[in-house]
């Protein structure tokens, strides 16, 4: 097709990314193809003493790239990284250009590596899929899930683009040993969003608005093409987010639907909608959808996760939030500013007489253990192996949280 003829059938400029005075580590692109006059570029940078030249040796790549030669370019630029202004180069210029070529960034080899199915998932921290201020360095807050969210906190006009940037910084991104998970968009536009997400080695996906076993087979059918595509071996998790009343009487079927699933979620703000109330920091208005969850969760060996707590200010709120949703039987909950992790974190993790509890319990197992007894008792109590289960996972959630040095056993055996 000639460059006339796919202008015509695109649109006549390609726009991206973001501009405005308090513009910081993003850019703005607008590109328009030209029929000749070779490669008009104008750039604005705060930055340009610093990286002006690399920026512009980096616009001309892609256009190389793209085999684009004559075309009209304006950057506003506020210091965005790299993969950061090729994102939003690339999505400029396929709004005009019909092409299905990719430039890639280098892919960090840390970030190719797979997570546990049973990894502790107390916090996921949601990033906005189109603003990578907020991406860079989210890692060093240390939840433990960082999600690229392709969904809610995208605007409809935002989301193409979004795809381009997200798809990059799955890359590049150091995520800080945060598990790294994207929130696609639900329905078709979700299983497209894969396209640009699962080639670039995603732990977890995030299935939004789920409502039966039927949206977790879709999502995991397009998985299983582009692994093979793309000749990926390691795991891709599941996390489908229950946000209906239909979903929540349909959670234990949608657990229990794929092998990958790992854990299920509640979004309460759609789930309240939905039932036609408003949601409180109480929550006795969703003790139901909370309880159905969890025991879907529990019935189907996978982790129950609370929703987001949405008031970013009032920390004793959050931390009373946290305390009862960890009395319900949830392992983790999402949050909406770095700040609230650390709350989360402190409230989930178990408290001091439940870690010496656990402790007594774990080390009277391994010594009937190493006396070849198929009883274990703890005074005049017998303990059951749910029981010796619980404790070690009570020790775990104890390291993992930092209240429990990782070798307390030869301290207390030194003691």
């Amino acid at each position: 097709m000639s460059l006339q003829k796919q202008q015509n059938n695109m649109k006549k400029k390609g726009v991206a990314g973001n501009r405005g005075k308090n513009l910081k580590s993003d850019c703005f692109v607008e590109i328009e193809l030209l029929e000749n006059g070779g490669i008009q570029l104008e750039m604005k940078s705060k930055v340009e003493a610093y990286y002006g030249k690399s920026n512009r040796k980096l616009v001309n790549d892609v256009l190389a790239f793209f085999e684009i030669k004559n075309a009209k370019i304006y950057i506003e630029d506020g210091g965005a990284l790299e993969f950061v202004m090729a994102a939003r180069l690339e999505a400029a210029i396929k709004m005009v250009l019909n092409t299905q070529k990719e430039f890639l960034p280098a892919q960090r080899e840390e970030n190719k590596k797979p997570t546990e199915k049973t990894a502790f998932r107390f916090s996921r921290l949601y990033l906005p899929g189109n603003a990578p201020k907020l991406m860079i360095n989210a890692g060093i807050h240390h939840p433990n899930g960082l999600i690229l969210d392709l969904e809610d906190a995208v605007a409809p006009d935002k989301k193409f683009e979004a795809r381009f940037l997200v798809r990059n910084a799955l890359r590049t991104l150091h995520f800080y040993g945060a598990e790294r998970m994207v929130r696609i968009n639900q329905g078709e536009r979700g299983l497209e969003d894969l396209n640009f997400i699962i080639p670039h080695y995603p732990n977890l996906i995030l299935v939004p608005k789920c409502e039966g076993a039927e949206d977790i087979h879709a999502v995991n059918e397009v998985i299983e093409t582009l692994k093979k595509q793309h000749h990926i071996d390691t795991p891709v998790w599941l996390m489908p987010i229950v946000e209906s009343a239909k979903g929540v009487m349909e959670a234990y079927n949608i657990a229990r639907a794929a092998d990958n699933i790992v854990a299920m979620a509640i979004g309460l703000e759609d789930y309240t909608a939905d039932l036609g109330t408003r949601r409180t920091n109480e929550g006795t208005e969703s003790f139901f959808v909370r309880s159905m969850v969890v025991n879907a969760c529990r019935a189907a060996g996978i982790q129950p996760i609370d929703s987001v707590f949405s008031d970013v200010a009032d920390m004793e709120a959050l931390a009373a939030n946290v305390k009862v949703s960890k009395s319900l039987g949830f392992d983790g909950m999402g949050c909406i500013h770095p700040r609230q992790i650390n709350v989360i974190h402190q409230n989930f993790a178990p408290e001091e007489a439940e870690i010496e509890k656990a402790k007594k319990i774990y080390l009277a197992f391994k010594e009937a253990q190493s006396k070849g007894l198929g009883v274990v008792s703890l005074g005049s109590k017998m303990i059951d192996p749910p029981v010796v289960k619980r404790a070690v996972t009570t020790i775990e959630l104890a390291v993992n949280t930092g209240k429990l040095p990782e070798n307390w056993e030869a301290d207390t055996a030194e003691k």
